[in-house]
């Protein structure tokens, strides 16, 4: 195979370029995205090959728009999806109802408060599917 995944293998692209000390998680998210990942492969959901394959097929412009635990983050939501243990929607929701919920936080307000579609700093996928 020869999808955009493969990066490595292409010509003219030059040298990988690692940053001294790289921490493993620039932020927070990317570690809850780490441990959901690790804790659906161990429970079962799917396997290292369904992950795999599912980033490899992601959108080639979106996946080189997006970063390493994003591209976790897609798989994840689309083989949960795809197998019936959640949905998109639900997922959506529940971004929707964290990224409500951490505005208020940041802003001083109560949760209550918060009302329509989240703004301002989110998560990768707070507040869109899965898909797009």
């Amino acid at each position: 195979m020869n999808g955009i995944h493969d990066l490595g293998g292409m010509h003219g692209l030059g040298p990988v370029v690692r940053e001294e000390n790289e921490p493993v998680f620039r932020e927070e998210w990317e570690r809850h995205v780490f441990a959901v990942l690790n804790l659906t492969l161990a429970a079962g959901q799917y396997n290292v090959d369904e992950l795999r394959h599912a980033i490899e097929r992601m959108d080639p412009a979106r996946y080189l728009q997006t970063s390493y635990y994003e591209h976790w983050l897609h798989a994840a939501e689309d083989l949960l999806d795809a197998k019936g243990v959640v949905t998109r929607e639900e997922l959506l929701r529940r971004a929707v109802e964290i990224t409500q919920r951490s505005s208020a936080a940041a802003s001083g307000t109560s949760h209550s408060q918060v009302s329509g579609a989240p703004n301002g700093s989110r998560a990768p996928g707070a507040g869109r599917l899965p898909s797009e």
